[in-house]
């Protein structure tokens, strides 16, 4: 019973010292990561949005005032009448 005890402790020990240690490890290992990547991910982005924004405003253009004032199925033109 005292043996099971001992590695029961043991075990217990080695965790508290193994799930610090591999958090420390992991936060140093994303830190150093993305200092690395930082600008790489950050220009794709910037081009990423920037190509999103044009294509947000090619709905946005406003439409010629020759073309806006024609109808489109010619319903209202002086032959149809």
């Amino acid at each position: 019973m005292i043996s099971s005890l001992a590695g029961s402790s043991a075990f217990a020990a080695l965790i508290w010292w193994v799930v610090p240690i591999a958090g420390l490890l992991g936060g140093l290992g994303y830190v150093v990561w993305v200092s690395k990547f930082k600008s790489k991910f950050e220009t794709e982005t910037s081009r990423s949005v920037g190509q999103f924004q044009r294509f947000q405003d090619s709905f946005r253009q406003e439409v010629p005032a020759e073309e806006a004032s024609r109808p489109e199925d010619g319903a209202n033109s002086p032959e149809k009448l």
